[in-house]
């Protein structure tokens, strides 16, 4: 393979696998719509000088069309992730943008070789768990009206009243329950039967929370990092929801970019899902207190609201044994991720507090609630 095709290059887990990408000596090709919720600006400087560029939309057959000419891998990164009750654009985006991928590849006789998919760990819906007494279990998500009376942990269906002890998420067993996660699911599901039927090695890459420099603080969905960061730059506490154990795992973006590449080459890969992790839980008031040491306000203390996000999960923390079998390791810890993440976003002009008004889109769609806790 020499020319690769990277649909959301110009994003943040995009443009750093154009990077490593371009350093092996490919030629890369990116596809981006260029939302102007995540490039305001047009183009990213970022972006290498000798990528050949396409604006256009990946739900866009003549935009596909011209994108896939010529190549011999893709990497598949665009996507639609939210907040916001979009349901149908989550599938339109994510999971019919992938079956046109398909689609124009067979239909034109394309000699694409490898594809690699980008999913998520939102594929496991809450995870996994162990009671002791019961076992093992796939929860469902936790209700309304749990969230609603403050109490955040996953119960035992069997104790009903007794809490289970999360346990590392391996790819063996999946159960989506927000629009996105099964949006994701269906997008493995496409690619991977498409390929064993027409011969086109297939990769699904399931990324924990994916951080670094590039992260787009324009974008509300950008994660913790962002909206901490942003917070403690102003000299406002960072807002921590439920009571701020949620466990979660962190990857840099630059060990997500070199799984992506190596799934691209390995001959192992093929047919499979990966998870891309960090491995290590850290809870959301952990990383809040170590964003704060980070940018050097470690006296602004995080500020445990008591409110919560309906559809988050409680705990999430996967392992990457797997891809760790192909040679793959998540090189740097949490502290290296933020510091590089603030280093970034201390370079940005204009830099303003994009906090607010996303929580207050949150409450006005209801997914940001009060719970017991609140009051």
């Amino acid at each position: 393979m020499k020319h690769i095709l990277v649909t959301g290059g110009a994003g943040f887990i995009g443009s750093h696998t154009v990077d490593l990408l371009l350093a092996q000596g490919y030629q890369v090709r990116v596809l981006d719509l260029l939302q102007p919720r995540v490039h305001p600006h047009g183009w990213p400087s970022y972006l290498p000088e000798q990528v050949e560029r396409i604006q256009g939309d990946v739900r866009d057959t003549d935009a596909m069309r011209r994108a896939l000419e010529g190549i011999d891998g893709v990497v598949h990164l665009a996507a639609y992730q939210d907040y916001m009750p979009d349901f149908s654009t989550f599938f339109d985006v994510n999971t019919t943008s992938t079956a046109l991928l398909f689609e124009l590849i067979v239909r034109d006789r394309l000699p694409v070789e490898r594809i690699v998919l980008a999913s998520s760990q939102s594929v496991y819906g809450e995870g996994h768990y162990r009671c002791d007494q019961h076992g093992f279990f796939q929860p469902d998500f936790r209700s309304d009206d749990q969230l609603a009376r403050g109490e955040w942990e996953i119960l035992c269906p069997e104790c009903v009243q007794v809490p289970a002890s999360p346990v590392l998420i391996s790819e063996d067993l999946v159960k989506p329950h927000t629009p996105y996660g099964i949006s994701k699911y269906a997008l493995e599901m496409t690619a991977l039967n498409l390929g064993r039927k027409y011969g086109i090695g297939v990769t699904n890459m399931r990324y924990s929370i994916v951080q670094g420099p590039r992260n787009s603080f324009y974008n509300a969905y950008s994660g913790l990092a962002r909206i901490f960061t942003l917070r403690l730059l102003h000299d406002q506490p960072p807002i921590v929801y439920e009571d701020g154990q949620q466990r979660r795992d962190y990857v840099h973006v630059l060990d997500v970019a070199r799984a992506n590449v190596l799934c691209l080459e390995h001959p192992q890969a093929v047919d499979r899902s990966f998870n891309v992790a960090g491995r290590k839980a850290t809870t959301v008031l952990e990383a809040a207190q170590l964003l704060g040491a980070v940018c050097e306000k470690s006296s602004i203390e995080p500020q445990i609201s008591g409110e919560y996000r309906f559809g988050d999960t409680r705990h999430t923390v996967s392992t990457g044994a797997a891809l760790e079998q192909l040679g793959w390791e998540s090189e740097r810890d949490l502290e290296t991720i933020y510091s590089d993440y603030v280093e970034w976003v201390r370079q940005q002009p204009n830099l303003s507090d994009f906090y607010a008004n996303s929580q207050q889109a949150m409450r006005r769609a209801g997914i940001l609630r009060h719970s017991a806790a609140t009051e």
